[in-house]
């Protein structure tokens, strides 16, 4: 744990190979855990590896390849392989084994020129297994007249490579599908930097570490990342699955008198957790948290589907990064 005095790391000797110590940063090391085929075959590491990771609050970035005029311009004669490696800021533990990671901060873009038509969030979630998702909520203000529910698949004979599943809500202002594109390789990085320096149960009890080691991190211009357990419990209504969201802290507060912690997160995707994850029409929705250290929890939830806002309370068990 850090130690309140002397701003060092107690357990250095436990960091993973690759990385050196200068004061409290590091330099990042990303190591592949999982490597799958074009289809989606075991080709070294493991998922076990990977839920560790995750589980630990290692960052997760995912690299792909595909031909151009494969994926991005069927019209093309440009055959050029793209390689592709994506930042997924929130990343999901269900049932303490499996793995699934979105992209919380990405516009859709159209290579190799800038970006696509329309403003939106392409919430893009990839599963361990390589099955993939996208929810689109646009945010331009357009009209819509569409009603929630299943929409037809669209017609990709011309993309052989591209599988959909399924679709959700496609004349609406979030329309989302299910499918699997054959990249030619998937590959899961992490990056193992963060620390767990406090646990505590939804009323804040202290389970492991304490305030004070995170307050000291903190002090010292330390990142912060929290795993919040339960977060998505209600845009399920059947069984609801144990699970843990991971989301970096972009504002912290730090009440001394009182040895309260406040996060402000970036951005969070929620889906309804599943194996694997997916989308559905009323089962996803994105804002951020202001999370504090005796359980406390309020979502700013913004409603994909008419962008209105609304605050939520709950509380929930959560635990501490810091790097």
């Amino acid at each position: 744990m850090f130690a309140a005095e002397g701003r060092s790391y107690p357990h250095s000797k436990d960091w993973p190979p690759g990385q050196e110590k200068i004061g409290r940063n590091t330099l990042l090391n990303w190591t592949c855990e999982l490597k799958l085929d074009s289809d989606r075959r075991l080709v070294s590491g493991s998922e076990q590896a990977l839920a560790n990771a995750i589980r630990n609050g290692s960052d997760l970035r995912i690299r792909t390849e595909f031909v151009h005029n494969e994926h991005i311009d069927i019209n093309s004669d440009s055959t050029e392989r793209v390689r592709e490696v994506a930042e997924f800021g929130v990343t999901y533990l269900i049932e303490d084994r499996w793995v699934a990671g979105i992209m919380n901060l990405r516009q859709p873009v159209a290579l190799p020129d800038g970006f696509g038509p329309r403003p939106s969030m392409s919430f893009f979630l990839y599963n361990q297994d390589g099955n993939q998702a996208i929810a689109r909520p646009h945010l331009d203000g357009v009209p819509t007249t569409g009603t929630v529910g299943t929409s037809t698949p669209q017609d990709h004979v011309d993309m052989p490579k591209f599988h959909q599943i399924d679709a959700w809500d496609g004349e609406t202002n979030a329309p989302s599908t299910n499918f699997v594109y054959d990249f030619e390789e998937f590959e899961y990085y992490v990056c193992n930097s963060w620390e767990e320096v406090l646990s505590h149960d939804a009323d804040g009890c202290v389970q492991s570490g304490s305030i004070d080691d995170l307050g000291a991190a903190f002090s010292d211009g330390c990142a912060v990342k929290i795993a919040v357990r339960g977060l998505c419990s209600d845009l399920n209504e059947a069984e609801v699955l144990d699970h843990e969201v991971f989301i970096e802290i972009g504002s912290c507060y730090y009440y001394l008198d009182r040895k309260l912690f406040i996060g402000g997160s970036h951005p969070v995707a929620r889906v309804a957790p599943g194996i694997p994850m997916v989308y559905r029409s009323n089962e996803w929705d994105f804002g951020w948290l202001v999370s504090r250290t005796d359980g406390h929890v309020v979502y700013r939830r913004c409603d994909p589907y008419s962008l209105a806002f609304a605050d939520r309370e709950s509380r929930h068990a959560i635990r501490w990064f810091v790097r």
